[in-house]
């Protein structure tokens, strides 16, 4: 067990270029972070490092750890990168392609003409089918037959597979051939991951719930190795702390829950941020909010309203849909090492990524192509070096490639160019953030705009101005939000089933179904070690009307009317409208949470007026200009400032623009005033 002495809580979140730690103690409520170079072939070893230099720096020993906290992108790569193990599906007789069908709409932006479907997790010669049949009603229509499911044993042994889905049709509705299919499986098949569609996600819509179990199936023998090598390191340096893993609908779970059920965690890095986004916003006293965390290679937007993280089951992952729960966020291919190009007198920015190696020209990595980061420098936006002085920028590098391949093609100058690069990426980001706001029926200039991540805070400004947003929060360490967000997350799963058949609201039929998953959900509050006190569940209901195709969430009231007046209020504040036709209820659904210590809170001595470390220069839109060079590190609360100005610190920079005053809060967070008009106010 863990020392009683301290009960400190690290968090470590793993990017694809660095691994970012925060270390907390809740007594004196001080944070330690860290940064250290990844290991992509062996995130563990980067992972430990992290930790190693948090315990070192704050001076404690490994025993005094209570909590250790990951997020991981090791299911999310396995996925994007097609990585994962060699799976194969076991499926009801006649409905071996329902993965090869899929559904008929294509990608938003895929040409209508050429677009192709992209192979399966598992092909049709993978797909095998068992003799049974469930009705939509869960009646048995057909009995299992069991020689056809070790037959179908047989054929994944001879396929030599890793992992085997079962997705049986209707399981849902009664999973008791699908757990039995499950149990010969693992009987017949010793060491192979066996996943069912009743563990993964009981609800309707044959396509994505066979989706999602294929992909469980695919991401669970590298996951689980990982989280072993990762618990066994952790045992070997003495430390006996639990081990919680973000999930992607903004919880962390114990390790046993992410082995039965990896998907879990395909987004879990950008969910942690939204979740440290929200923890610093309620420390200033703010519940609406736009975040944009801005990395190396994409943007993930989420809009916050009333301090609830909305969530979604419509999400992708890749070329995929997910519909597990995850926070609701829209990803685009924007970031610091997005590509300028010019192609047939056009520059576009994005979706292609330098990446870390070689980088943007910046890095002196070797780098050839522009990016959204030399275009930065050019401009002048960041200082000569980087990473609290250990990474000097090749100022010469990043003007060569913005010149030949963006300035000298378009006959501009140099900073117009420069400038024309941030320009497209920025409004790239707006229509983004349009979808989570304006089309959702939110106004964005009624929202604080919350940018994190290394880019984030260069485009702050920039991208309040365009949507009329008038404050800007800046949290004390954008750069490692990710990692912050993890000591302020709960434990969190949820637990769902669709009833047999959609229609009218029975009451009693519904309060038995919620009654059965908050024992299920209790259950595993109590497997997870959570204190009764600190036990929460909220029921939630999802609703459509009769005919439609896709449901919206509502809190369950235990009244029919109340249900059915919130589900026309929802779909009036999301479409415009409401429809005197039948109201129809399909899924109901359990969130389960508990209540983990506070996220720290770190408190800023009343600070004594900003001195500038020194100057810039800094091509504005009007030319050239000395702009002063800000520290934060030596800023303290209630110290004030005018733009333009550049403020450095070790994780990231952050631009603030003529026209936005800057304002310490007592949390450490900057909060950035926009004083005159802004130059643009569309929505």
């Amino acid at each position: 067990m863990p020392s009683s002495e301290s009960q400190l809580a690290v968090a470590v979140d793993i990017g694809g270029t660095f691994t970012d730690i925060a270390l907390h103690d809740p007594r004196s409520g001080l944070v330690w972070r860290a940064k250290t170079p990844s290991v992509p072939g062996d995130p563990s070893r980067a992972f430990m490092t992290g930790v190693g230099l948090a315990l070192e720096e704050a001076g404690f020993p490994a025993s005094h750890l209570g909590r250790v906290l990951h997020g991981t992108t090791v299911a999310t790569n396995m996925i994007l990168e097609d990585k994962g193990a060699r799976a194969a599906l076991v499926t009801t007789a006649g409905f071996r392609h329902v993965l090869a069908i899929g559904r008929q709409d294509i990608p938003r932006r895929a040409n209508l003409y050429s677009w192709v479907k992209p192979a399966r997790p598992v092909p049709a010669s993978r797909v095998f089918e068992v003799r049974e049949r469930i009705g939509p009603g869960g009646a048995v229509l057909e009995d299992l037959d069991e020689a056809s499911v070790r037959a179908a044993a047989a054929a994944c042994r001879a396929a030599d597979v890793e992992a085997v889905a079962v997705c049986l049709l209707h399981a849902f509705a009664n999973p008791d051939h699908e757990r039995r299919v499950a149990a010969i499986l693992r009987e017949e098949l010793p060491g192979l991951a066996v996943t069912a569609s009743t563990d993964v996600l009981p609800v309707v819509r044959e396509y994505e719930r066979s989706l999602a179990t294929v992909l469980n199936a695919v991401v669970m023998p590298g996951v689980s190795t990982y989280v072993s090598r990762l618990q066994g390191r952790l045992g070997e340096a003495g430390i006996a702390a639990p081990l919680l893993l973000m999930q992607s609908n903004g919880g962390v779970a114990g390790a046993a829950t992410i082995r039965r059920a990896p998907a879990l965690t395909a987004l879990s890095g950008p969910a942690a941020g939204v979740v440290g986004a929200r923890e610093v916003a309620a420390s200033c006293g703010i519940q609406d909010i736009i975040t944009v965390d801005l990395g190396g290679t994409s943007a993930d937007i989420c809009l916050i309203k009333d301090g609830r993280i909305g969530l979604t089951q419509a999400g992708h992952v890749g070329e995929w849909p997910l519909p597990l729960p995850m926070v609701d966020m829209v990803t685009i291919g924007a970031g610091g090492g997005s590509i300028a190009r010019v192609a047939g007198g056009t520059l576009t920015v994005g979706p292609q990524s330098a990446g870390a190696d070689p980088g943007p020209a910046a890095y002196g990595r070797g780098g050839r192509e522009a990016t959204v980061t030399d275009a930065h420098v050019v401009l002048g936006h960041l200082p000569e070096k980087l990473l609290g002085g250990r990474m000097a920028l090749d100022l010469a590098a990043a003007r060569e490639v913005v010149a030949t391949t963006v300035a000298e093609p378009l006959g501009l100058s140099l900073e117009a160019a420069a400038r024309g690069i941030l320009a497209i990426a920025d409004n790239h980001m707006v229509g983004a953030l349009r979808v989570v706001s304006v089309e959702r029926g939110h106004d964005p200039r009624d929202f604080t705009l919350v940018p994190f991540g290394g880019a984030g805070p260069l485009h702050g400004c920039a991208l309040a101005d365009l949507l009329g947003i008038r404050r800007v929060l800046v949290p004390p360490a954008p750069g490692v939000l990710c990692a912050d967000g993890l000591l302020a997350a709960d434990l969190k799963a949820e637990f769902s089933r669709t009833l047999p058949r959609a229609g009218r609201i029975d009451v009693a039929v519904a309060e038995a179904i919620l009654a059965e998953l908050g024992e299920q959900a209790e259950d595993w509050l109590a497997a997870e070690g959570v204190a009764e006190v600190d036990r929460r569940q909220v029921r939630v209901a999802l609703l459509r009307y009769h005919g439609q195709g896709g449901e919206l969430v509502v809190p369950w009231s235990g009244g029919a009317e109340d249900v059915q007046a919130a589900f026309a209020a929802a779909h009036d504040a999301l479409y415009g409208f409401s429809l005197d036709a039948p109201i129809e209820l399909v899924t109901l659904r359990v969130e389960a949470t508990g209540r983990m210590p506070p996220a720290p809170r770190e408190t800023l001595p009343p600070g004594s007026g900003i001195v500038p470390r020194g100057e810039l220069t800094v091509h504005l839109e009007t030319g050239p200009a000395s702009v002063p060079l800000l520290d934060r590190a030596l800023f303290g609360a209630g110290d004030r400032f005018a733009g333009p100005a550049v403020v450095a610190q070790l994780d990231a920079t952050t631009l603030v623009p003529p026209g936005w005053h800057g304002e310490v809060h007592a949390s450490g967070a900057l909060l950035l005033t926009r004083t005159d008009e802004p130059r643009e106010t569309r929505t």
